[in-house]
């Protein structure tokens, strides 16, 4: 069963996203107006020390109101790799750059009903603390936690981003 996307008229724009009316024929010939959120790529980053520890971000998101760990993110810029945005994002939200090569681990669409994002997420066996982070405004604190920590915070709430939670406890998996 396909749901064809007949075309597409944007209704909101910014640098950012687009929210676009798309024409949608169901498979049994009826058509609905469906709205489409379209977003450029993301890029996560984090890094797993030789304690089998995790380096992670504390912060609030508004618009859930809600508090949570999270791995740096962000959009990836014109003309960037979604490699070098990700080690970027590291860097400029936690103070710490990665130590070697960056890894991919998966990427997820985590609204893929409404959107079209793709977070990539990536990791790095270490990372090299470089200083104060530039962006400090976006944790409230900048931790590393034990992997085998994860699933029990997850359970917890206390990481209720489902690209973060995902990416842990594919780590965890990894890193035993």
């Amino acid at each position: 069963m396909i749901w064809r996307n007949l075309g597409e008229r944007t209704v909101y724009e910014n640098p950012w996203l687009r929210v676009n009316l798309a024409d949608v024929e169901l498979p049994d010939g009826r058509h609905l107006d469906h709205y489409v959120i379209r977003q450029r790529p993301v890029a996560l980053a984090t890094a797993v020390n030789e304690a089998g520890e995790v380096l992670l971000l504390w912060r609030h998101r508004f618009i859930t109101d809600t508090w949570g760990w999270e791995i740096p993110a962000g959009v990836v810029e014109d003309g960037e790799s979604i490699e070098d945005a990700a080690a970027r994002e590291m860097l400029e939200e936690t103070g710490w750059r990665p130590t070697g090569p960056l890894h991919r681990l998966l990427t997820v669409e985590p609204s893929n009903g409404l959107s079209d994002a793709r977070h990539h997420i990536y990791w790095a066996r270490g990372a090299e603390h470089l200083g104060h982070p530039q962006d400090d405004f976006e944790s409230t604190r900048r931790a590393w936690l034990p992997l085998k920590a994860i699933p029990d915070l997850i359970t917890q709430g206390h990481i209720p981003a489902a690209n973060t939670a995902a990416a842990l406890l594919l780590l965890h998996h990894l890193n035993p």
